[in-house]
């Protein structure tokens, strides 16, 4: 069975601790149900300050709510809507400081402050987007993006 680990050291060497930690526990599976719900339960439980982490897939229209720790979620967002539509429809990383202050962000949970949405793109497709939220405003920094970006790109390997 797996066992997390406390994370030590700098940010950065916290999040290449967690990307061993997802490597190892998506190691040899390959559903992307199963690892989305691995891959968020381990974040949630690893880091402080967050009140939700998940994902949300293309289903080819719009973003359709994935597994994910935390309050109940949207079911569907737009690709012109919030900062996960953001992050899909640009296929880049939305790291927003004040979620208040983004235009058309989408309040799933009323508490969420501050917000990272990674795009999950592979083989030049869209495969949804990997969401962090905290109830902090301003929680995340270069570092968080930087270390999500590598949680995305560990759970997109392990779909190969």
């Amino acid at each position: 069975m797996f066992t997390a680990t406390a994370l030590s050291g700098s940010k950065p060497e916290q999040y290449a601790e967690l990307a061993a930690q997802a490597r190892a526990l998506l190691a040899g599976e390959s559903d992307r149900i199963a690892n989305a719900a691995n891959l968020s339960a381990l974040v949630y439980h690893a880091l402080p300050e967050l009140n939700w982490v998940g994902f949300y897939f293309f289903d080819g229209r719009e973003l359709v709510v994935g597994p994910f720790q935390g309050q109940p979620a949207c079911v569907r967002i737009p690709l012109d809507k919030g900062v996960c539509g953001a992050a899909a429809s640009t296929r880049q990383s939305q790291r927003v400081a004040d979620v208040d202050a983004f235009p058309g962000h989408i309040a799933c949970d009323s508490a969420s402050r501050s917000e990272v949405v990674v795009p999950l793109v592979l083989d030049d497709a869209l495969v949804g987007v990997f969401d962090i939220d905290s109830p902090r405003r301003e929680r995340f920094d270069a570092d968080d993006q930087r270390g999500f970006e590598a949680l995305a790109q560990v759970y997109l390997e392990s779909l190969r």
